[in-house]
């Protein structure tokens, strides 16, 4: 919600360090729901739209997956903390009714896809996503996403990432289509 005009979690925001008089607000890039309570389906539906998961086979025992090494993990670790707040979206002025951009945190758990040894297979997809209305070339770089998540991701580190993988991903299609 937002507290004192901020983005914030109200779970952890403690009412000592706040200025008073407190005011709660809902987000504004959500549809209000009623009192506080927004409709984040925007952000589900384009974590869909951008094929953000690992498809399975539906086994079950496919025993040990494949290994990660830990620089790998080190990267992907802070990514895999996204709550899907919504602050992102709600800081970002590309966010907008005038606008699809599916917003940084979507754009981060793409790069988390595509770094999986297993979600890799899968990464052209999601670069596909991103290339088209409301991908990352909708994405201004205000940067204002690093400074309200409060899992601290590194939400410009990936963007920055997935826009080069969007790029090189265009260029590899491109000379394969006039082969």
């Amino acid at each position: 919600m937002l507290i004192n005009g901020e983005p914030r979690q109200a779970c952890s925001a403690l009412v000592d360090n706040l200025a008073k008089p407190i005011r709660l607000e809902p987000l504004t890039k959500f549809p209000l729901v009623r009192d506080l309570v927004v409709d984040r389906d925007f952000m589900f539906e384009s974590l869909k739209r951008a094929k953000c998961w690992i498809p399975i086979d539906g086994t079950y025992a496919l025993g040990e997956g494949p290994r990660m090494s830990p620089a790998t993990q080190e990267v992907g670790y802070p990514l895999s903390r996204c709550i899907t707040c919504g602050n992102c979206l709600e800081i970002c002025p590309r966010v907008n009714e005038h606008s699809q951009f599916v917003g940084a945190a979507i754009v981060s758990q793409v790069r988390l896809f595509n770094m999986h040894p297993t979600g890799a297979m899968h990464a052209a997809g999601r670069l596909e996503a991103l290339m088209g209305p409301g991908g990352i070339e909708d994405c201004d770089n205000a940067q204002n996403c690093v400074k309200v998540c409060p899992k601290g991701i590194p939400l410009t580190e990936s963007l920055a990432a997935v826009n080069g993988q969007v790029l090189v991903h265009a260029i590899k299609s491109w000379f394969q289509g006039h082969d």
